[in-house]
């Protein structure tokens, strides 16, 4: 056993265990893990009734949408996956990004005297509303991956918006920001009924109901109940009440009375998109990714980078280690700034990106003793020209807190695994509709209004997105998950997730409770975009000797509660076939194994 491994260990005469706060969760026939019990359990609901890890996958992320709206994310909102199915061998990513609406131009906002898309606080979350696309998109994977029909997966949900669910410390301390209270105020009625006893924060323990979101999940369960035809046209039926029937037609009144763009000729238009995934090797590991319409390339970049350093005789968060892969982190995201947007809408040079070539020339960009003190430049595509610049970032001092977000991850005995990132539809930034019972994502605040640029604004396309996960290969075999909200911290938090695992040897509990750090010199995806040069969050938990030496070597170092919570990591051991999840114990996440 390494050294770095001992570290994580505590002796207890002959035996010893792990120092985490939560043991690793084992199952036989699934493990799932998300950012609530009440969401695993709805997701193992589904395993012990005989689905597979899509059924349970998508039961739990809809139920997330009711036991996890502080979490930045509702059911009017976006998602991404990676999937893979053990019947057909599909290794699949899945876009539920939701798109800008047909009405959102760079000349609209331009005319409207905005050089950016604003959200809240305040009265402008209107301004940014997407697609939303995460109910297609679930539909879809039940669909080609599920076995169950969709009233089945919606039962947990509308249990709980109906029956209500105990409120808990995590979403009353959401509830208790007064950003979200200023959106409730900006537009009302808002959310004051729904989630306050009055206009105060509810008890820990007192219950919440959703009548109005569970209306709308009955009425999809009775769009399919009610339809003719097979299995898929069920299923399709019940999609079309929330893209063309009743549930469309009250989020088009919504977002008008709101003064949104979003239209019911937009719903009725949108589509979800299984997708081949981009991927790269480390340490014997194949990892997969959503494409450049996401950060996902950044962590892989990273590895590309990183696989030219011997991190493990640096020592696990040593000062070397955590500046080295800020460093690469930086490369990586001068890269996205660049050159990712949606594909759909020009030419990403994603293979050269992921070249083992191109990685080897980063990584002699980063010097031992000392940061680069911004964002790098990016690389140059061979003789190719560099698109345009984007709008940039404004400059800003202190420490920038990450967005919400959740994650869900599944695997059963049959060899599927299936996970989720699902957001959108803050509440201390968009609007919450009483009688939608949910809020819409603002996620068209990430476009940037340059011309040429690949993640410039324009109808029907994808922002580029926070959101991903990953999932590893080992000789052919998918046998891991990755996942961790937060914002641009996603991409960073998911990096150290698979070092912890690749390099150090962690469980997945030890490897989600390890300490996090993340670069903020990078322009931030959300409005305002602010751009920190040379800051480098740490985590609490790192000790205040590694902070030390990381400030004599450059580094702007400031302490972070957290850098990514909710994070969720799954393993198969190939030899065994016994599953494997951890817990994030930085929020309510919880991991179940059957």
């Amino acid at each position: 056993m390494s050294a770095s491994k001992r570290s994580y260990q505590i002796e207890q005469g002959s035996a010893s265990r792990p120092l985490t706060g939560r043991p690793v969760i084992h199952g036989r026939r699934g493990v799932i893990s998300s950012g609530h019990h009440l969401t695993s359990m709805a997701g193992m609901r589904m395993l012990m009734a005989g689905g597979n890890a899509s059924d349970a996958m998508v039961a739990a992320t809809f139920a997330a949408a009711v036991t996890e709206p502080i979490a930045s994310y509702s059911l009017g909102a976006e998602s991404v996956f990676m999937l893979h199915d053990a019947r057909s061998g599909d290794l699949k990513a899945v876009s539920g990004q939701g798109v800008a609406p047909g009405r959102a131009t760079i000349d609209h906002y331009l005319s409207l005297g905005l050089a950016e898309i604003p959200t809240g606080p305040g009265v402008q979350a209107h301004m940014s509303f997407t697609v939303p696309g995460v109910v297609h998109a679930l539909c879809t994977i039940l669909d080609r991956y599920g076995t169950m029909d969709l009233g089945h997966v919606l039962a947990p949900a509308i249990e709980y918006a109906e029956e209500g669910i105990p409120n808990y410390e995590y979403m009353l301390a959401a509830l208790a920001d007064e950003s979200a209270q200023e959106q409730f105020d900006h537009y009302p009625p808002g959310g004051w009924d729904v989630f306050y006893a009055g206009r105060a924060v509810p008890a820990p323990g007192t219950v919440l109901r959703q009548p109005a979101l569970a209306s709308v999940l009955l009425a999809m369960a009775d769009g399919e109940r009610e339809a003719g035809g097979d299995r898929a046209a069920r299923l399709a039926a019940g999609r079309d009440v929330f893209y063309r029937g009743e549930v469309a037609a009250r989020i088009a009144e919504c977002a008008a009375r709101a003064g949104g763009l979003l239209t019911a000729a937009d719903l009725a238009s949108y589509s979800s998109s299984i997708e081949e995934p981009v991927s790269t090797t480390f340490a014997g590991y194949r990892v997969c990714g959503q494409g450049p319409w996401t950060q996902a390339a950044v962590a892989l970049q990273s590895l590309n980078i990183l696989e030219h350093f011997d991190l493990a005789a640096m020592g696990h968060n040593s000062p070397q280690y955590i500046h080295t892969v800020a460093e690469a982190l930086k490369l990586a995201l001068a890269d996205r700034e660049a050159y990712y947007g949606d594909p759909d809408f020009g030419a990403v040079p994603m293979d050269w990106l992921l070249s083992k070539e191109y990685g080897a020339q980063r990584a002699r960009l980063i010097h031992s003793d000392r940061p680069h003190p911004g964002l790098p430049a990016h690389g140059a595509a061979g003789d190719a020209t560099p698109p345009p610049a984007g709008t940039g970032g404004q400059m800003a001092g202190g420490h920038r807190a990450a967005d919400g977000t959740t994650h869900i991850a599944v695997q059963d005995s049959a060899g599927n695994l299936a996970c989720a990132t699902p957001s959108g539809g803050s509440f201390a930034k968009s609007v919450f509709f009483p009688e939608l019972g949910f809020a819409l994502s603002t996620r068209s605040e990430m476009f940037n209004f340059t011309a040429g640029h690949p993640n410039a604004l324009a109808p029907g396309k994808r922002p580029r997105t926070t959101l991903i996960n990953y999932i590893a290969e080992r000789d052919g075999a998918p046998v891991m998950t990755f996942g961790c909200p937060g914002g641009d911290h996603q991409a960073q938090a998911n990096l150290q997730l698979m070092l912890n695992t690749f390099v150090f040897g962690m469980n997945p509990q030890e490897a989600i409770e390890a300490p996090r750090f993340a670069t903020d010199s990078v322009p931030n995806s959300f409005y305002p975009h602010v751009y920190l040069p040379g800051q480098l969050s740490a985590e609490d938990a790192i000790p205040q000797e590694t902070v030390y030496d990381l400030k004599v070597m450059g580094h702007r170092v400031v302490r972070a509660t957290v850098c990514g919570m909710g994070a969720t990591v799954t393993a198969r051991d190939q030899e065994t076939g016994v599953m494997s999840a951890g817990a994030d114990p930085r929020r309510a996440c919880y991991a179940l194994g059957w």
